[in-house]
C-alpha cells in the first residue's frame, strides 16, 4: 500500500508530505484547492508521462518521492528480486525528478531505473482509476486474465500452457522435418560429404602446434645446427667457457685456503662448472641426433595445408572441427531415419493437440460459468451506482477457425472481451468505448468491487467517481467504496458530504497564499474539523448549525469503512 507521498515543486504545491492509512482514504477541497494535482503527482511517481510544464514556476527541478509497503504483496517482491533489489523493513522508496532540461531520473531503493521498470513495478502497487490510460481494465487482454481470476482457475491456465507450449515445440519440430525430399537429400549429401571428410582426417586438438613446432624445426634445420655449433664451441674449446671455469675454480680454490669467506664462493663457482659442463653434454647429444628428414617435412606440410582446409570448412580451430563432425553426424542420423522419426512424431503432435483441445475446452466451460456470476454481481452493484438500466456482459467468442479446425492460444481458444451498455437502448459497446469518466469510472468500481478478491493491486486511486450524481446514488458509490476499502486500500477525491462521511483517513486539500504565490497544503481531518469539512460539503456554509447537525449526524451514521 502506498504509505506517504512527498512532493516539491510540482504545479503550485510548494512542499508537501502526505501520509495515507489502511482502508478508504478521501481527499475533499474547494474546487481549485489542488485535489487532481494531487493525484498527478501520484501519477508521476507511478511512471506516467510528463513534460517541464509541471514544475512549479520559480523551480528549476520537480521531485516526487513514495513510500510503498509491499508486506503480503508476492508479485511485486518478486519483481524487485528479479531485479536485484529488496524492501528494507517492508518497505520500498520510489524518487522520481524531473530538470528544467527536461531531463529526468527514476529510482527505486537508490536504484536508477528507466520508466518502463517504474511502469511495470508500479502496475503491481496501485491502479489510478479516472484517466482513462490508466484504465487496467480497458484492456482487452487484461479482461480474460480477470475472469480466470474470478473463476480461480490460475493452475489451470498454467497447466494448458505448459501442454500448448509442448505442442508448438512438437509441431515445429514436424514442420522442419517435413520438408521437401530434394532440400532433405542435399542436406544428407552435404552432411555425409563433411563427416566422412574429417573422419578421413581424422584430426586431433592438439595436433596443430604440435606439427608447427615439427614443421619449424625441419624447416630452419641449418640455422639451428649452426647455432648449436656455435654455442657448443664457446662451451667446450680449449679457451672455451668450460675450460676458463675450470681454471677459475683453481685460483678460487687457493683462494679460500686463505679466506674461508670465500669458501660459499668456491662453492657457487663449483655448481657453474658442472651445470655447464652437463649442458655442453646435452647439446652435443641434442645435435648428435639432429637429422634433416625432408620427405618428412613434407609429410608435415601436406597434413598442415589439411587441417587448415578443415578449419576454413568446419570451424575456427580443430576443436570446433571435431564438434561440427558429431553435430553432422546427428543430424545426419535424424535425416537418415526421418521416416520411422516423423511417423512417431505425428504420433506425439496428434496425442498433445487432443489433450490441449480437451483442455481448452475445459477452460471456455469454466470461464463462461465464471463469467455468467460476474455479470450477475456487477449488474447488481451497477444498478445501485445511479444507473438501473446498464447492462454488463462477458463476451466470450472463439477464434477463426482454420482448415476446419479449432484454433487454441497460449491461454485456451477464447477470445474474451468486457461489453456495456449505461443507459437504457443503447447497444452493448466493449467497455474501453465508453465515452463518460463518469459511468466509466462507476463501471470500473463495480467491476472491481466484484472482483475484490482478484489478488490485484492492493492499492486503488479513484478520481471523479461521483462525477453527476447525487442522493441514493452517492450513498451507494459511498458503500461501494467502502466494501473496496474491506480488502483494498482505496485514495478518493470527492465532492459529496455521504461518500466523505465513510472515510477511515478524511484528508482536506486546501490552498493558501505565502508572500505572492499560492501554494496547497492537506491536513487530516478529525473531531470537529472533519464535521466541519461535511458540513461545507453540504451546504457551502461550514458554521451553520443545521448543517454541522447534518453533518454530524452523517458520521455518526456512515462510520468508515472498517464499521461499515
Amino acid at each position: 500500500m502506498l504509505e506517504e507521498l512527498s512532493i516539491r515543486d510540482f504545479a503550485i504545491i510548494d512542499r508537501l508530505s502526505v501520509r495515507f492509512e489502511l482502508g478508504l482514504n478521501l481527499l475533499t477541497g474547494e474546487t481549485g484547492a489542488g485535489k487532481s494535482i494531487l493525484i498527478g503527482a501520484m501519477g508521476f511517481i507511478l511512471g506516467a508521462k510528463a513534460d517541464t510544464g509541471i514544475i512549479r514556476s520559480g523551480a528549476e527541478e520537480t521531485l516526487v518521492t513514495g513510500v510503498v509497503s509491499v508486506t503480503g504483496n508476492a508479485d511485486a517482491v518478486a519483481w524487485l528480486a528479479e531485479h536485484g533489489m529488496e524492501a528494507e523493513d517492508g518497505a520500498v522508496i520510489i524518487r522520481r525528478g524531473l530538470k528544467r532540461t527536461g531531463r529526468g531520473s527514476t529510482y527505486i531503493q537508490n536504484v536508477p531505473v528507466v520508466r518502463q521498470d517504474l511502469q511495470d513495478f508500479a502496475s503491481k502497487l496501485v491502479e489510478v482509476h479516472g484517466q482513462r490510460d490508466g484504465h487496467a481494465l480497458l484492456k482487452k487482454d487484461r479482461h480474460r486474465e480477470l475472469v480466470d481470476r474470478y473463476a480461480g482457475i490460475g493452475a489451470d491456465v498454467d497447466v494448458y500452457a505448459s501442454a500448448y507450449a509442448e505442442l508448438c515445440a512438437k509441431r515445429k519440430a514436424l514442420e522442419t522435418m517435413a520438408g521437401s525430399d530434394a532440400e532433405r537429400a542435399r542436406e544428407i549429401e552435404l552432411l555425409r560429404f563433411a563427416v566422412e571428410e574429417i573422419d578421413a582426417a581424422a584430426p586431433r586438438a592438439d595436433e596443430e602446434a604440435e606439427l608447427a613446432d615439427e614443421e619449424r624445426r625441419l624447416s630452419q634445420h641449418e640455422k639451428l645446427y649452426a647455432s648449436l655449433s656455435q654455442a657448443r664451441e664457446l662451451l667446450s674449446e680449449a679457451d672455451g667457457a668450460i675450460a676458463r671455469i675450470r681454471k677459475a675454480r683453481t685460483y678460487l680454490e687457493t683462494a679460500g685456503t686463505i679466506d674461508s669467506r670465500l669458501s660459499d664462493h668456491a662453492r657457487r663457482l663449483d655448481d657453474a662448472y658442472y651445470e655447464l659442463e652437463d649442458l655442453g653434454e646435452s647439446l652435443t647429444s641434442y645435435a648428435d641426433l639432429l637429422l634433416f628428414d625432408p620427405a618428412r617435412l613434407e609429410i608435415i606440410e601436406t597434413r598442415l595445408a589439411t587441417l587448415q582446409r578443415l578449419k576454413r570448412k568446419y570451424g575456427v580451430d580443430l576443436s570446433a572441427v571435431i564438434g561440427y563432425r558429431a553435430e553432422s553426424a546427428e543430424r545426419l542420423a535424424s535425416l537418415e531415419n526421418w521416416e520411422e522419426d516423423r511417423t512417431g512424431l505425428e504420433k506425439q503432435v496428434a496425442s498433445i493437440e487432443a489433450d490441449v483441445l480437451a483442455k481448452a475446452e475445459r477452460l471456455t466451460k469454466l470461464r463462461t460459468e465464471a463469467a455468467r456470476r460476474l455479470e450477475v454481481a456487477a449488474l447488481a452493484i451497477i444498478a445501485t451506482l445511479g444507473m438501473p438500466n446498464a447492462r454488463f456482459a462477458v463476451r466470450i467468442g472463439r477464434f477463426p477457425p482454420s482448415g476446419g479446425k479449432v484454433v487454441v492460444g497460449p491461454t485456451g481458444a477464447d477470445d474474451l472481451e468486457f461489453y456495456v451498455s449505461a443507459n437504457k437502448g443503447e447497444p452493448l459497446r466493449p467497455l474501453a468505448d465508453v465515452a463518460s469518466g463518469g459511468e466509466l469510472s462507476r463501471f470500473m468500481l463495480a467491476l472491481k468491487t466484484a472482483l475484490a478478491e482478484d489478488g490485484g493491486a492492493p492499492t486503488m486511486v479513484f478520481d471523479e467517481i461521483d462525477t453527476g450524481i447525487g442522493g441514493e446514488v452517492a450513498l451507494g458509490v459511498g458503500l461501494h467504496l467502502a466494501k473496496l476499502a474491506l480488502t483494498k486500500q482505496v485514495l478518493c477525491i470527492t465532492h459529496l458530504a455521504s461518500i466523505a462521511a465513510r472515510a477511515d483517513n478524511h484528508l482536506m486539500v486546501e490552498k493558501h497564499v505565502e508572500g505572492d504565490r499560492t501554494v496547497t497544503g492537506v491536513s487530516r481531518l478529525g473531531g470537529d474539523r472533519r464535521v466541519r469539512e461535511i458540513a461545507r460539503m453540504l451546504s457551502g456554509d461550514p458554521s451553520s448549525k443545521t448543517s454541522l447537525d447534518h453533518a454530524a449526524d452523517l458520521v455518526a451514521k456512515l462510520g468508515s469503512s472498517r464499521g461499515t
